[in-house]
This record gives C-alpha cells, sequence and structure tokens, in this order.
C-alpha cells in the first residue's frame, strides 16, 4: 500500500542527491576543473623558479659587464678567440 509512493520518494531524493552533486564535480569550478587548475599553477610556479633563476644570473653578468673590463676580456678570449698583443695563441687539439 506504502510502498509504490515510498518508492516515489527514494526515486526523488536520489535524483535530487546526483542533480546536487553535479555540478560540485563537473560543472564550472567542480573538483576535476579546480584539480586541473592546481596543477597548471604547480607548472607554472616551477617554470618561473627557473626563470628567476635564468634572470638572476644574467643580471650578475650585466652588473659585472658594466662594472669590469675582467668579463668583458673573458668573453673575447672564449668566444672571439681574442688574444692580448704580447701574448702567443696556442691552440691544443686532442685526437
Amino acid at each position: 500500500m506504502f510502498r509504490e509512493p515510498m518508492r516515489l520518494v527514494v526515486v526523488a531524493l536520489f535524483a535530487l542527491v546526483v542533480l546536487i552533486q553535479y555540478p560540485l564535480w563537473l560543472g564550472k569550478g567542480g573538483w576535476f576543473e579546480v584539480r586541473e587548475l592546481q596543477r597548471r599553477v604547480e607548472a607554472q610556479r616551477d617554470l618561473n623558479a627557473g626563470l628567476q633563476l635564468r634572470n638572476a644570473a644574467l643580471d650578475a653578468e650585466v652588473r659585472d659587464l658594466q662594472t669590469g673590463t675582467a668579463a668583458i676580456e673573458e668573453r673575447g678570449r672564449m668566444e672571439l678567440g681574442l688574444v692580448m698583443p704580447d701574448e702567443v695563441f696556442v691552440r691544443v687539439i686532442e685526437p
């Protein structure tokens, strides 16, 4: 006698719970989207940390180039093969 209406109530309540849960898991700002955004933020933080290290190294090199001639001389020797007038250039080629 009361079985059929009770079953309808249970099904209706279950449907409401599913409808309430849908936005939580799959909707905009849902659990899956938040998880993906957290992953992307962490990846961007790692990239930023690497770029900050690179920028610090470039900043140190710029300061060194601005303040002294030793860095300029070293770069000339290493990259361009320059030598001072009173020096002899020797190139050693290993077999």
